[in-house]
């Protein structure tokens, strides 16, 4: 049985953060254009609720923004790196259309725009053994969607990892193609981040948005649990 862990020194850096999991096994994750509509829909209601943590002058400013730009100044990142929940708030700032992908990141999506958190999600059976959250020790690799080169974390980036290498980069930042959710997926661990209280009461709610629509849509019965400094890990 694989756990996700937080290693202890990623609590070293962020000692009230609260990881958040839903874990969805023997799903069709497939798409069925049919259901456009529907996905669609939730990722239009997100990008409308999204809005209330828009309201600075400037985008950079917004309270969300600030915290995760805060968050990732603690720990080496790429140049460019942003959480990414800044990214939808960004497109959604820009009135930009959010297309569905497939079923299970469209569910994630549109819950994160809901309640300005950070979310993401793995292939269970992609991963090799333990999922962790932790500090780079450097060099681990990692090949985004979309490259052909490995682009290894920096020393003491803070990542998501398995036996093989890095899984995701400066938290959800950018995702690995090797374990990202595909059509194909069946089992799937969902992450939302938060890092201080007032995140962790959105991303409570969120998650369990999360777990009634997957449940709701798939058919199936999730589980949940939440990672703190008492209960670092959890099996999945």
């Amino acid at each position: 049985m694989k756990k996700i862990i937080v290693d202890e020194n990623f609590w070293e850096l962020f000692p009230e953060a609260e990881i958040f999991i839903v874990t969805a096994k023997e799903i069709n994750n497939q798409v069925n254009e049919e259901d456009d509509p529907y996905f669609s829909d939730l990722l239009a209601r997100g990008k409308h609720d999204a809005q209330k943590f828009l309201t600075a002058d400037s985008f950079s400013q917004n309270e969300v923004i600030q915290e995760w730009r805060q968050a990732f100044s603690q720990f080496k990142t790429k140049k460019g790196a942003r959480s990414s929940i800044e990214a939808l708030l960004k497109r959604a700032s820009q009135d930009r259309t959010f297309n569905p992908i497939n079923p299970l990141v469209d569910l994630y999506n549109s819950v994160s725009l809901k309640y300005a958190v950070p979310c993401g999600g793995e292939d269970i059976a992609s991963l090799s053994g333990d999922l962790h959250l932790g500090k780079a020790k450097g060099g681990e690799s990692f090949k985004p969607l979309g490259a052909n080169e490995d682009a290894p974390a920096l020393p003491e980036e803070i990542i998501y990892y398995d036996e093989i290498g890095a899984v995701c980069r400066c938290f959800n930042w950018r995702e690995a193609q090797r374990t990202m959710l595909q059509e194909n997926t069946t089992d799937a661990i969902l992450v939302i981040e938060a890092i201080n209280a007032q995140q962790a009461m959105r991303a409570k709610m969120a998650a369990a948005e999360l777990s009634q629509l997957i449940e709701g849509y798939f058919k199936v019965k999730t589980t949940t649990a939440t990672l703190t400094k008492k209960t670092p890990e959890q099996q999945i």
